[in-house]
C-alpha cells in the first residue's frame, strides 16, 4: 500500500520537526512557507536534537504559494492559532479528496472554530504535541525532548468504524518516524489536560521573563505556576472534563526534569509577534464561566499578557 502524501501548512517549529521526521521515514512530505522560503529552498531544513541527534533534509519539496502544491491526503497544521482566519483557503486547496487535516495547536475550541470554514468532506483531526522545541533561525529548529502526540477525530462525516481507522493510520505515520502516538477518544478532554501545562508556563514565562528552570526554583513563582494549574483542572471538572489526581504536582515534577525551556509564548513576546491569547485563556474563561466556575489567577494572567502585547505591538 502506497504511503500517503503529507502536506505541512506552518513550517515552523512544530511543522518543520514533524515534517522532517516523517521525511525521514520515507514519506512523500510538501512544506508550504512564507518567509523562509528562500533560505530552506537553498539550505534545507535542521533539526538539531537533543534526542535524535543532527536531523538534516537537504533536499525539501518546499512551496511560497499554495496553488503550486500537489493536493495531499493528510495536512498537518503548524501555524499558530493567531493565522487560524487565513488558514481555511490555503487547507482546501491543498487537501485531496477525503483528506485527513490534522490541526497541531495550543488552547481550546480550535477545530470548532476551524471547521465552520472548511469544505464538509475533510476529516478534521485534534492533535497535541508534548514537544519542547524552538525555531533557532529560519529553516533551523532546537529540539529539546520529547515528541509524542496525541490524535483525536473532531469531524468530518466519519462514522464511528471509520473514525478509529483514520485516527489509528495517522498514529501509525508517527509511531513510523520513530515518534510516540496516541488515539484519543476526546480531543477536548486532552486539550484541557494539556492546558494544565500550557496556560500557566506560557503565560508566566512572558511575564517574568523565565524559563522552566528558574521559575521552578523560585518558590513564589513555583507557587504561582501550581495555583494556575489547580484553576485550569478545576475549570476542566467543571467543564465535564475530570482529569488525572494531583495533575498539577505529576506535570511540575516531570518539568522539572526536562531542560531549561522557554514555551512557544516566550518566543513569540521575544519577537515581537501577536501571543496566542484568545485560544490559550479567553476561551478557557469564557467556558469556565458559562459552567459556574471563576478563574482569577487566569483572569489576571490575561489581563497582563494583553497589556505587554497591546505595547509592543503598537510599536509596529
Amino acid at each position: 500500500m502506497a504511503k500517503p502524501r503529507i502536506g505541512i501548512i506552518g513550517t515552523g517549529a512544530i511543522g518543520g520537526f514533524y515534517g522532517v521526521m516523517l521525511a525521514r521515514a520515507g514519506y512523500d512530505v510538501h512544506f508550504l512557507l512564507r518567509s523562509e522560503y528562500q533560505a530552506v529552498r537553498q539550505n534545507g531544513i535542521l533539526i538539531e536534537s537533543q534526542v535524535h541527534g543532527e536531523l538534516r533534509l537537504p533536499s525539501v519539496q518546499a512551496y511560497e504559494d499554495v496553488t503550486q502544491m500537489p493536493p495531499c491526503d493528510w495536512l498537518l497544521i503548524g501555524a499558530k492559532s493567531t493565522s487560524n482566519d487565513e488558514l481555511a483557503p490555503l487547507i482546501a486547496r491543498a487537501a485531496a479528496p477525503d483528506a485527513r487535516v490534522l490541526l497541531l495547536q495550543n488552547g481550546l475550541n480550535n477545530e470548532e472554530h476551524l471547521r465552520q470554514h472548511l469544505p464538509q468532506g475533510l476529516h478534521l483531526i485534534g492533535g497535541l504535541c508534548y514537544v519542547c522545541l524552538y525555531r533557532k533561525a529560519p529553516g533551523v529548529v532546537v529540539h529539546q525532548d520529547n515528541g509524542m502526540i496525541d490524535l483525536g477525530y473532531h469531524s468530518g462525516g466519519a462514522d464511528a468504524a471509520q473514525q478509529q481507522a483514520i485516527i489509528a493510520e495517522g498514529a501509525e505515520m508517527f509511531r513510523a518516524a520513530g515518534l510516540k502516538a496516541r488515539e484519543m477518544d476526546s480531543v477536548d478532554a486532552a486539550r484541557w489536560q494539556k492546558l494544565v501545562w500550557n496556560a500557566p508556563f506560557n503565560g508566566v514565562s512572558v511575564v517574568l521573563n523565565a524559563g522552566t528552570d528558574a521559575l521552578l526554583a523560585n518558590p513564589a513563582s513555583r507557587e504561582l505556576i501550581l495555583g494556575l494549574m489547580e484553576e485550569v483542572a478545576g475549570a476542566a471538572r467543571a467543564c465535564g472534563y475530570p482529569l488525572p489526581e494531583k495533575l498539577p504536582e505529576l506535570l511540575i515534577a516531570g518539568t522539572s526534569r526536562i531542560p531549561d525551556y522557554l514555551p512557544s509564548m516566550y518566543h513569540d513576546w521575544l519577537h515581537k509577534r501577536p501571543m496566542e491569547l484568545d485560544n490559550l485563556y479567553g476561551e478557557a474563561l469564557k467556558l469556565a464561566a458559562e459552567a459556574g466556575y471563576s478563574m482569577p489567577r487566569t483572569e489576571t494572567l490575561l489581563n497582563m499578557l494583553r497589556f505587554i502585547e497591546a505595547g509592543y505591538l503598537s510599536e509596529n
